[in-house]
């Protein structure tokens, strides 16, 4: 018998369209992240803690799914392990990382922010390697 469990990024896209849908948003685009950012806002201080992973798993996959949509970005495994996006073939964003960090500091930590950050990080050139031995 086949298996029929959805793969790991089969898994990640249809958590973030639970996402999409639950918050009543017509895409993963940047007016869904800035909607994002005031619904994270509105859990600080308020989310339970039995109740935090789950957030942090569903919200990122959410974010990251929007990077994936507007910046072509890749899902993809980081060096360190971690889930997260790839882009421009030298780019990694763990998106769980970026929902946890505003829940945790708010809105210096926007992921609304970040988001509109992207097109910058992409346009600045890779930093030149260096030839010699320090």
């Amino acid at each position: 018998m086949p298996d029929t469990s959805p793969t790991p990024l089969e898994s990640i896209q249809q958590a973030a369209e639970q996402v999409r849908q639950q918050l009543n948003l017509k895409a993963f685009d940047a007016e869904a992240v800035a909607h994002l950012d005031n619904f994270i806002e509105a859990q600080r201080g308020i989310l339970p803690a039995a109740e935090r992973e789950g957030v942090l798993m569903a919200l990122g996959c959410f974010l990251g799914q929007c990077l994936v949509q507007v910046y072509g970005g890749e899902w993809g495994t980081g060096k360190d392990g971690s889930t997260g996006v790839g882009m421009a073939g030298r780019f990694f964003f763990n998106p769980f990382h970026l929902v946890n960090s505003q829940l945790n500091e708010g809105e210096r930590a926007s992921v609304a922010a970040f988001f509109a950050s992207v097109p910058q990080r992409l346009k600045t050139p890779p930093a030149a390697r260096k030839t010699w031995i320090s």
